[in-house]
């Protein structure tokens, strides 16, 4: 999830999953947003024109499991919202509809005109901006930390994001007995493994997984899971747990 807020103006426009709108990331670094083009952020961006107009975005990352406590974790990112316009909007919307389901909002497939006139393909219902990165910071499971506008450009996404939420959903149905028994492999904290009444995968990355281990009390802990490399693509992924489980079952 999401938002959006301008120093001044108004209340915080949603830009997350409740709302019918996407952002994305250009290879340069800066954030495309998609917003109605009845919001805040929409007219203050448009009534700024060329000045700068600073903003920032809050992104909430939420576990995709039934869980107490799912905030996995916070990031921020400020910088300067400006709308994109003339030959920019053609390329930003191909961006947004390449990586998201937009392209019908966006008129992809039809004649897209450089800056549409009112009414044409019923877009005027939408406005592209685009968020020059100043500076962020992110604080998670791992902790907090700044991270430098070139950080940001340069990062790539985990291979597994795409497809984090279904993966979760189905270690936790389908193997929730394997991933309780990982409890094996916490060394000096296996004395924890009484807290295994309900063992629920929270976190999957490139790098490993992470468990949360609760009793019948909800007394719970988080657990890493460290594959021996990074993996690169689903079927590494599958490669690494079954290693991760064989090696619990020792």
């Amino acid at each position: 999830m999401a938002s959006l807020s301008i120093p001044g103006v108004g209340d915080p426009d949603e830009t997350g999953l409740s709302a019918p709108v996407c952002r994305t990331v250009t290879p340069g670094g800066d954030v495309l947003l998609l917003v109605p083009g009845d919001s805040a952020a929409a007219r203050a961006a448009a009534h700024a024109q060329d000045d700068d107009l600073t903003a920032v975005m809050e992104i909430t990352d939420v576990a995709p499991v039934s869980v107490p406590h799912r905030i996995r974790g916070r990031a921020w990112v400020a910088g300067w919202l400006t709308p994109v316009r003339n030959e920019q909007r053609a390329e930003a919307a191909m961006l947004l509809a390449e990586r998201h389901p937009v392209g019908e909002l966006l008129g992809i497939g039809e004649a897209l005109q450089p800056d549409p006139a009112p009414g044409l393909y019923g877009r005027t219902a939408w406005m592209m901006l685009r968020l020059e990165v100043g500076e962020g910071a992110v604080d998670d499971l791992w902790g907090a930390e700044q991270v430098e506008p070139d950080e940001f450009a340069t990062a790539a996404p985990d291979p597994l994001a795409a497809h984090e939420a279904e993966l979760l959903q189905h270690l936790h149905a389908a193997h929730n007995e394997q991933v309780g028994g990982l409890c094996a492999l916490l060394g000096d904290r296996r004395e924890l493994c009484g807290l295994r009444d309900r063992a629920v995968p929270v976190g999957l990355d490139r790098f490993g997984l992470r468990v949360r281990f609760t009793d019948a009390e909800q007394r719970s802990f988080d657990a890493r899971f460290d594959f021996p490399e990074p993996v690169r693509d689903v079927a590494e992924l599958r490669r690494a747990m079954h290693l991760l489980f064989e090696a619990a079952a020792e």
